[in-house]
């Protein structure tokens, strides 16, 4: 499942995932709670909860969200969620030539690891040159790298223990924001990837997985890990050579402890939130009411960022290649799919202001674009995007148009077949089984019969990267400001280019693909934005794409959800916003009480 995670790779945003995600909490219990208790008592902390285990402390072999990376690990850069600029991280400062081509980053004197070594440039040329530009290293990371149509990596060079020179084949807008990847401890990792295996590959693959114990996870983020209880527990403890400091020189983070509880659903979490035993819960629409009016005498508060960053959409399985001489769609349904007024009508008749004043109790926005709201670079319907507002007769129209007729109230085709179809999303998500079905209802008032079928994860995932067997999906992808962290959605060749899914590295090759117009026009574009560095000719450039999805529907966008999380009233400094959440600036924050 690769392929499916690489929109994780948004670094700018690396705090997403676990503060949406994972902000539940319970209270940490030790082999023996009562003594766990009464030491809590004494030590300042944060504690959350997430729903499954880490599946490993090795950062470029990750993928998966989420994870305990942005907790122990910064870059040169980073984003600020609140005002969308790229501030210095790692690196106190750099230069960019007038070519905008070179870029030479200086460190902050006097860094360390978690266990006391200097953080210097060693590290960082260590980082990029022998894992995340190093082939041999299966490095998701790679892809925020690549840049152009020739798909061409940086160079990277030391110029002296505080500086790093990185050059880029041609102008890369993104690319001060892509270096907000972790660095990485050369002094402990180096000679994992010098050692080799019998297979001739470097042992570091092998290394630094979750059985591995967490004083040897050398770090320089705010926090270390302290400990590891496999379905149960992951315990962060502050890292006391962490670099930043307070207004008056004190040391930071000023939380001494992290806490995430492995519980077994939300629901789990939210019982745990209303007992008193959390300190923070992600605020689902079908949760909202009940814990508004528990507000003041729980002693928390509801933060609300707005509309989320991601996106929630159905999509046409629009491969027209064969598998083994079988056509991976239908043929039949395959000519429905890639008719572009098919998927227009599809799109007119979904209700989505059913679904949020239903399965989102009001608490949703209608998402009309693969570029969040939150971007500079979002083209709104007032600017010239098209939308697709509930219209039965304008639905029923575009199918006339295209060939299709009724009998008795059934859609069918011009060769008399009956338009049926399976969608398809993964089991347990309780509000994309709701959105499911209501599609499912919304789209038999234009006569299409809709088998909706929720699957295990494992298996859905398994059809929509790999076997390639599916009609119709439902999915949800995450986002952020900078376009160009989907450019692997809309490159043809890109792992999440799920619509139109050219086999991967390692899969069966399939035979026939082709790849529209429009979509390559799009993928042109896209690299095309990351070219241009002046912000206005950027905004146009992606305009346009915005505007070529919409006409085309390759993803049909439906609801997002409002960002909302509840906080114990004890936390000091909190900076809620749907980018970061409400912890993404831990190290500042404090607790009161």
């Amino acid at each position: 499942m690769k392929s499916f995670r690489k929109i994780f790779l948004a670094i700018k945003y690396f705090w997403l995932p676990i503060i949406l995600t994972s902000a539940t909490a319970l209270t940490l219990t030790a082999c023996n709670p009562a003594n766990f208790k009464s030491a809590a008592a004494q030590m300042p902390q944060l504690v959350s909860a997430i729903l499954s285990d880490p599946k490993t402390f090795n950062y470029p072999l990750s993928q998966e969200s989420p994870n305990v990376f942005p907790l122990i690990y910064e870059g040169l850069t980073s984003e600020n969620p609140i005002t969308g600029k790229i501030e210095p991280s790692l690196a106190e400062s750099w230069e960019i030539s007038d070519n905008k081509l070179r870029f030479v980053f200086t460190l902050r004197k006097e860094l360390k690891w978690s266990d006391g070594e200097p953080l210097t440039a060693d590290d960082v040329i260590f980082t990029f040159n022998q894992i995340y530009l190093n082939e041999a290293i299966p490095a998701d990371a790679r892809d925020v790298l690549r840049i152009g149509e020739s798909r061409a990596l940086p160079k990277v060079r030391k110029i002296d223990t505080q500086r790093i020179e990185f050059t880029t084949p041609e102008p890369f807008a993104p690319f001060l924001g892509t270096l907000g990847l972790p660095i990485l401890p050369a002094h402990t990792l180096e000679p994992f990837i010098k050692t080799k295996d019998q297979e001739g590959k470097p042992i570091f693959l092998s290394k630094w997985g979750v059985d591995t114990p967490p004083d040897q996870i050398i770090v320089n983020g705010p926090y270390k890990l302290e400990r590891y209880d496999t379905s149960q527990r992951v315990v962060f403890r502050r890292n006391p050579y962490y670099w930043r400091k307070g207004p008056k020189g004190e040391s930071q983070p000023y939380i001494e402890r992290i806490v995430w509880q492995i519980v077994e659903s939300t629901d789990t979490s939210l019982l745990q939130f209303r007992s008193g035993g959390l300190d923070t819960v992600g605020v689902s629409p079908d949760y909202f009411s009940l814990l508004k009016v528990q507000e003041e005498q729980g002693n928390f508060k509801i933060f609300n960022g707005g509309p989320a960053t991601g996106t929630t959409f159905i999509l046409f399985n629009l491969n027209k290649g064969k598998r083994d001489g079988k056509p991976l769609v239908d043929p039949v349904k395959s000519r429905w799919f890639n008719t572009v007024e098919f998927r227009q009508a599809v799109a007119y008749a979904i209700d989505r202001q059913t679904m949020i004043n239903n399965t989102f109790r009001g608490l949703g926005k209608p998402q009309n674009s693969p570029i969040s709201v939150q971007s500079p670079y979002y083209l709104s319907p007032e600017e010239g995007l098209k939308v697709y507002n509930y219209n039965i007769e304008k639905a029923k129209e575009l199918l006339l148009k295209a060939g299709f007729k009724y009998n008795n109230n059934q859609l069918i085709d011009a060769q008399g077949n009956r338009v049926r179809f399976s969608l398809l999303t993964n089991a347990g998500n309780k509000i994309r089984e709701a959105i499911g079905s209501q599609i499912k209802q919304d789209l038999s008032k234009i006569g299409i019969q809709v088998d909706f079928t929720p699957l295990a994860w494992n298996t859905y995932t398994d059809k929509l990267s790999n076997s390639l067997d599916w009609e119709v999906s439902m999915l949800g992808l995450t986002g952020g400001l900078e376009p160009n962290d989907g450019a692997n959605v809309w490159s043809p060749e890109g792992g999440l280019h799920m619509f139109n899914q050219k086999p991967q590295a390692g899969q069966k090759p399939v035979q026939g693909w082709e790849v529209a117009p429009w979509e390559a026009e799009i993928a042109r574009l896209y690299i095309q934005g990351a070219r241009e560095l002046d912000p206005a000719k950027r905004k146009e450039i992606y305009a346009e794409t915005q505007k070529i999805t919409q006409e085309n529907l390759p993803f049909i966008y439906l609801v997002n959800a409002l960002s909302m999380s509840a906080v114990r009233n004890r936390f000091e400094g909190i900076q809620y916003s749907a980018l970061g959440g409400a912890f993404w600036n831990i190290h500042e924050i404090k607790i009161t009480n």
